[in-house]
């Protein structure tokens, strides 16, 4: 590997001093003799004479000489160097084979080490093969899916099916699976994770092939392999999808090498010698003092050595550096010498502001180097740096991560090295976000934490649901003591995590420093630019996969970048009093608008920007005084939404060159030119402004915009006349002035992050804790079944013992994984990050709010944040932490239920999938006790905004979330409506008992009577509304009914029959949908009776008959004997548990009751006539509910023997056989069943019911006088004709013509608009 800084055509900085030569005897700095001995002392000669007196004398003049004889002693001479090692073919540096050695996509990075799996299952081999002695090479694992790592020889042939190992003459290691593969497979090794390193050893002589993980062996993993002339073995390697790693030839130091195992790729021992010397040499000089007084050497604690500019000192290192700094650019002498070096300066322990040594090193570095070698030796040091950090293994005290971030920390605070680094490393060359990970152990035993947590613990008891109790009260003695000492553990290991956590936090405040001006631009600022490009980079859905951050990073970043910008903060307002403190920080609304934060493509709540700066530049102009250049607004015309480039235009360019072939650099490997995306959403220079509001009205600010990249701190801070990123306050926006405004973006960042990847990544770590909560359950119920195991069945027993301890052994290795995962990712600290994130985004939502139709210009995220980060407080961070605990927590509520209640049917939102998530998000809401109480603490005006426009039509608009709300507003006052899970579903496990249709019902009394309120006084809307849902439950209940026809005829079939289990589910939602407009419809009739009852209002006689029209056909169809609900319900398929006799019978039967038993009773003889004259009104339909009826359905009920049989696509169908004789029937469905359902009053009601309407019935069929066929309605045939139309004199029903004009206002005979509907009696005598 040739070095940059290593060629002769460079020219060097010559450091000798002209008068050397000119005047030998006095040197114009020191005596000659002492000159001699120092440059003696400091350059010691391995072959002269040790006595002082007898060498030569040794000045400037001749240091020269004399280093580059020094520097040649013990080199290998030229014959040693050319000569190949046997045993090995092809070519140096050992790099991956991307011309013609691999098969699938790949993604190769630009060393030619890294690799990227872009297919299904894609191979690559190295260039070099071994075919005699022993070799070893490194691969660092960096995502821990499905691979396969060893060795192939030539002939080996892949595809997308078969990789290495797969293949006669190829062996491979699979950590993954935990698998060796040579054509067949059998158990090897251990399981890796992300940041292990897999050393593959092959000795040639014996014939074997090894594996090691992080250097432990896992044992000879093949002998006997094949060998002789022609067979030689190449390193490849076998990826899935998304998989990725490096490899170490001997490019760098391996990690870890094995005693007579040769790396592939030679050492660079001529320059490692050089280096070793050399590096010497600069310690003698940091070691050595020169007394002008007394003329001698005197020795000194290195660590004390300063640059003070003592010019023998200077050209003394400047010799030393002629040599040295061309070596410090290749990578394998950074990491082996100067690295280790810089280490061993902060061995001592204490802050690394006590080593100052390395601040007086790096400006040593860029004194006396080239600026391109510093630059590339910063780069190759700070990677090696990362690399190391990354790949360390996991010990009880971190120790390993500690060292590496502090060498990190103590060369960042260094002013001219830190912004190097920040400008062209940090964020473009590596994922310096890795500094901010701390990597959970896979194996909890090699990272020492069963030292650290000797005691584990699991929670024992539950709920009836399942649930943990979290302070059970029957905890024995023993459980109390194995709890609090593993909590003592938990603490131990949280207190160690700590430690790593404030040294990456350390990192990030030097990152946000933006007071080192000195030498240019502040950090803080150059920082801010490239944090931008990053989220720009994870934001885009179309850029190259290798770009995305890992989930679990961002987590990590996330937590310390929010720790460092708060304590940077706070400092702020320490030193500016009268700005806000970090716990009251928002994001105001200017920086949505004003075109200095670049959003990228992201969504904004009024839908494309380009839209919303043609349609609401008015508003700019008077609420904010900002005036959209008309060039711009042209530029970001509707036309160029044709090829999406608004889109897509920021990424193309980087896309393009990601495709082009396996070489395309990823883009943290390389800074990717912008497009012009950010032509009309970059950041903004703007003219003059007042930072102060002035009396008179303001002139308005033409903004232009600029690139990322180009922006200033005047830019972003603002200065005299100029507000920066607070460009274009709006008058709602209050003037108290806010911390450093580039804070403020940075912020804007942090929810950015949090909405990209953070939230889901805390729901995937939640599943260590269910592992812990099911293993838990299972081992608590092998326990009991041994416990009741009988004496004489020992095989049992002996199962039973085997599976109990299996499950403690898991749960043994689980909670102690747990615990790390609680101390990194569930802490209560982290909690009160996320809280407070939560906090700024409701903050930022309600100014963004204030600001009228500017709200439409807010970023989508920062709703989605707001209710993911109340999600995630709710469901991830307990039982450990609970949120009750947090400051404030029922005020936030409050807000957060305002902002829910308010922007669900905000009509400035347009995004159809938002729309959705605060739909969901209130549904959710009002499931809960403390969140809906939250509900009902937002102001009135406000609570009757949410009802009103829960209770809007339901046409044109998603409507079962709407519907859904409402049902739980009433879940837990309708008739027999009290249960948490359907009684047939008792004795079945939940999938999740945290899910909201799964809490105790908690009706909101106090929203009903708004309901109720709304209902009564809006009579359009009460119709309007009663309408929609009729219709809806029609449409639901016909689809539910079609649907079980079609299963039904697929179990009659004699084949085999499988039933598309989508099919099912839908199935299931119909029938749901069904019984929750039923019970919306109940909620109705007890709220506001007189909607259906009292005939006065317009609407209520149409709206009866229908909804006995629609109860008739529900009774009908569910309580018919031998009928298709039954067969269907008893077939008991998967995905139709919930459908049920109970949930619709009973909601059917609550509406009946009241209104045939509670009302007046006017209204209920209103309600029974209606019923009755219906007529699908079957009285052995209302008999059914009591378990009574003609003859016993239990004779002849269809009962399923033969149980369905879950195929492995979808569940399968298979007739009903008919009941054996003699075997236990079927029961009738009852009311009198459910007696922990239906209170006695209930029941009670019923039987009235059933008496009153027997006696009706009775008295309608002796009153009914016979009707001849010349005056039924035409339409229905049903009812007597009772209306004639205006003017065409055609006749029908009420019912007819009424439920026809509301859709129609033709005549049904001659097409006539009709213009009225009078009453119609049939004249006396005719």
């Amino acid at each position: 590997m040739t070095s940059k800084g290593g060629g002769t055509t460079l020219t060097r900085r010559n450091y000798r001093l002209a008068s050397d030569t000119d005047k030998p005897k006095a040197t114009g700095i020191v005596s000659e003799k002492l000159l001699s001995d120092y440059l003696h002392h400091v350059f010691p000669s391995t072959s002269g004479p040790a006595v002082a007196s007898l060498r030569k004398p040794l000045g400037f003049q001749d240091l020269g000489a004399h280093l580059e004889r020094l520097l040649c002693e013990g080199e290998p001479t030229d014959d040693s160097k050319d000569q190949t090692i046997e045993g090995r073919l092809g070519p140096q540096p050992v790099v991956l084979d991307h011309t013609s050695g691999f098969e699938g996509l790949l993604f190769v990075d630009d060393d030619l080490l890294g690799v990227i799996g872009h297919s299904n299952f894609s191979s690559i081999r190295a260039t070099t093969c071994v075919y005699k002695g022993k070799w070893a090479y490194e691969v660092l694992i960096s995502s821990q899916g499905l691979m396969q790592i060893g060795w192939c020889t030539l002939n080996c042939r892949f595809n997308q099916e078969e990789g290495v190992g797969d293949t006669p003459d190829s062996y491979a290691y699979d950590g993954n699976r935990v698998r060796k593969w040579n054509v067949t497979t059998t158990n090897y090794g251990k399981s890796w994770a992300a940041g292990d390193i897999v050393s593959c050893l092959i000795d040639l002589d014996e014939g074997t092939i090894t594996f090691c993980l992080n250097g432990q062996s896992l044992g000879t993993a093949f002998t006997d392999i094949k060998m002789g002339p022609g067979i030689a073995y190449f390193p490849a390697i076998s990826l899935s999808f998304k998989e990725s790693v490096a490899f170490n030839f001997g490019s760098r130091p391996l990690r870890y090498p094995v005693d007579g195992y040769m790396p592939l790729q030679n050492q660079p021992t001529a320059d490692l010698l050089k280096a070793h010397k050399l590096l010497g040499y600069v310690k003698n000089v940091l070691a050595t003092a020169l007394d002008l007084q007394e003329e001698r050497l005197v020795e000194k604690d290195i660590s004390l050595w300063r640059l003070n500019g003592n010019a023998t000192v200077l050209i003394t290192l400047a010799h030393i550096f002629n040599h040295f700094a061309p070596l410090m650019c290749k990578v394998y002498l950074v990491e082996d010498v100067l690295m280790n070096f810089l280490l061993g300066i902060l061995e001592g322990g204490g802050s690394v502001d006590e080593h100052p040594l390395i601040q007086q090193l790096l400006d040593l570095f860029w004194l006396l180097m080239e600026d391109y070698e510093v630059n590339e030796c910063l780069k190759q040091l700070m990677m090696s740096l990362l690399r190391a950090y990354r790949f360390s293994p996991i010990i009880p005290d971190l120790g390993f991560q500690i060292h590496y971030l502090r060498l990190t920390t103590a060369i960042l605070r260094h002013e001219k090295s830190r912004k190097y680094l920040l400008s062209n490393v940090l964020f473009d060359v590596m994922r310096s976000v890795v500094f901010f990970y701390i990597k959970t152990p896979l194996r909890v035993k090699e990272a020492g934490l069963e030292e650290l947590i000797p005691t584990t613990w699991w929670p024992t008891h539950f709920d009836k649901e399942g649930k943990d109790e979290r302070e059970p009260k029957d905890e024995s003695a023993d459980e109390r003591l194995r709890r609090r000492a593993y909590e003592r553990g938990c603490q131990r290991l949280k207190k160690r995590i700590e430690v790593v956590e404030e040294l990456q936090v350390q990192i990030l405040k030097l990152l946000l420093n933006n007071k080192d001006k000195t030498t240019g631009e502040a950090s803080r600022y150059i920082f801010l630019n490239k944090f931008r490009k990053f989220l720009q980079e994870n934001a885009s859905n179309r850029g190259h996969p290798t770009a995305l951050c890992p989930p679990e990073y961002m987590v990590c970043f996330l937590h310390r970048l929010i720790t460092a910008v708060r304590a940077c903060w706070d400092d702020s307002k320490r030193k500016t009093p009268g700005t806000i403190n970090s716990e009251e920080a928002y994001v105001p609304p200017q920086l949505f608008y004003n075109g200095k934060v670049d959003y990228f493509d992201l969504q904004r709540l009024g839908g494309l920007l380009s839209h919303l700066k043609k349609t609401l530049k008015d508003d700019l102009a008077s609420k904010a005084n900002v005036i959209i250049d008309p060039a711009e607004i042209q530029a970001t015309s509707m036309d160029d939404l044709d090829e999406d480039e608004e889109n897509g235009a920021a990424q193309r360019p980087f896309g393009a060159a990601a495709m082009g072939g396996a070489l395309a650099r990823p883009s943290w490997l390389s800074s990717p030119t912008l497009g012009r995306a950010n032509r009309f959403l970059s950041t903004a220079a703007v003219s003059l402004m007042t930072p102060r509001r002035p009396f008179t009205q303001p002139e308005k600010v033409k903004v232009r915009t600029l690139a990322v990249e180009q922006r200033t701190e005047e830019d972003i801070e603002g200065s005299h006349g100029n507000d920066g990123l607070l460009l274009g306050r709006p008058m709602e926006e209050p003037e108290q002035p806010i911390a450093d405004k580039s804070l403020l973006e940075i912020v804007d960042g942090i929810v950015m992050m949090y909405n990209l990847s953070v939230h889901q990544q805390l729901g995937k770590m939640v599943v260590v804790s269910d592992d812990v909560h099911e293993y838990a359950v299972a081992l608590k119920d092998t326990d009991e079944k041994i416990a009741r195991c009988p004496v004489r069945r020992p095989d049992i027993l002996e199962e039973l013992q085997k599976s109990q301890k299996v499950f403690a052994e898991k749960l043994n290795h689980l909670s102690r994984r747990l615990a790390w995962i609680n101390a990194t990712v569930y802490s209560k600290e982290k909690m009160l990050d996320i809280y407070w994130l939560l906090c700024v985004c409701i903050r930022t939502i309600e100014h963004a709010d204030n600001t009228g139709s500017l709200f439409a210009f807010a970023p989508e995220f920062y709703l989605n944040v707001a209710m993911n980060a109340y999600s995630a407080l709710k469901n991830y961070f307990s039982p450990a932490n609970s949120m009750e605990e947090l400051p404030g927590y029922e005020e936030t509520l409050t807000q957060l239920a305002a902002i829910l209640a308010k922007h669900f049917a905000d009509p400035r939102i347009v995004g159809t999938d938002i729309k959705d998530s605060l739909m969901q998000a209130l549904a959710s809401y009002v499931c809960y006790p403390q969140s809906l109480r939250a509900v009902e603490r937002i102001p009135e005006e406000q609570r009757v905004a949410m009802m009103r426009n829960l209770l809007a039509p339901y046409e044109q608009r998603p409507w079962a979330q709407t519907n859904w709300i409402l049902v739980r507003l009433w879940r837990g006052c309708g008739f027999g409506y009290r249960y948490t899970r359907l009684p047939h579903l008792l004795k079945t496990k939940p999938e999740d008992a945290n899910l909201p249709s799964l809490q105790k019902p908690c009706p909101s009394l106090l929203l009903q009577r708004h309901m109720a309120e709304l209902l009564s006084l809006d009579k359009d809307m009460a119709a309007s509304f009663l309408n929609s849902v009729l219709n809806q439950l029609n449409w639901a209940f016909s689809e539910f009914i079609g649907m079980i026809q079609e299963i039904q005829q697929a179990a009659e079939r004699p084949e085999r029959n499988f039933v598309d289990t989508r099919q099912l589910k839908v199935c299931a939602t119909c029938f749901d949908l069904s019984v929750s407009l039923l019970r919306v419809l109940e909620m109705t009739v007890t709220l506001v009776p007189e909607i259906f009852l009292d005939w006065s209002r317009p609407s209520a006689e149409l709206l009866l008959r229908r909804l006995a029209q629609l109860l008739n056909q529900v009774l009908n169809r569910v309580t018919a004997e031998k009928n298709l609900f039954d067969r269907v319900v008893n077939l008991r398929l998967p995905g139709l548990e919930s459908v049920d006799h109970y949930p619709i019978l009973v909601a059917v039967t609550g509406i009946l009751v009241r209104i045939l038993v509670d009302g007046e009773r006017q209204g209920t003889s209103r309600a029974a006539s209606v019923l009755l004259c219906d007529p699908c009104f079957q009285l052995h339909s209302i008999q059914h509910l009591l378990g009574e009826g003609g003859e016993s359905s239990s004779s002849t009920a269809v009962t399923s023997t033969s149980l369905p049989v879950v195929g492995s696509l979808s569940p399968s169908v298979t007739p009903p056989a008919a009941t054996a004789p003699g075997s236990t029937e079927r029961k009738h469905f009852s009311l009198h069943a459910y007696t922990d359902y239906i209170s006695d009053e209930e029941k009670h009601k019923v039987e009235l019911m059933l008496t009153f309407l027997t006696e009706e019935s009775k008295q309608a069929a002796a009153s009914t006088a016979p009707t001849s066929e010349e005056d039924l309605c035409p339409i229905c045939y049903a009812h007597s004709i009772s209306a004639i139309f205006k003017p065409c004199s055609h006749k029908s029903c009420k019912a007819c013509i009424n439920q026809h004009l509301m859709n129609n206002k033709d005549c049904f005979f001659c097409k006539a608009t009709i213009t009225g509907v009078e009453d119609y009696s049939k004249p006396q005598g005719s």
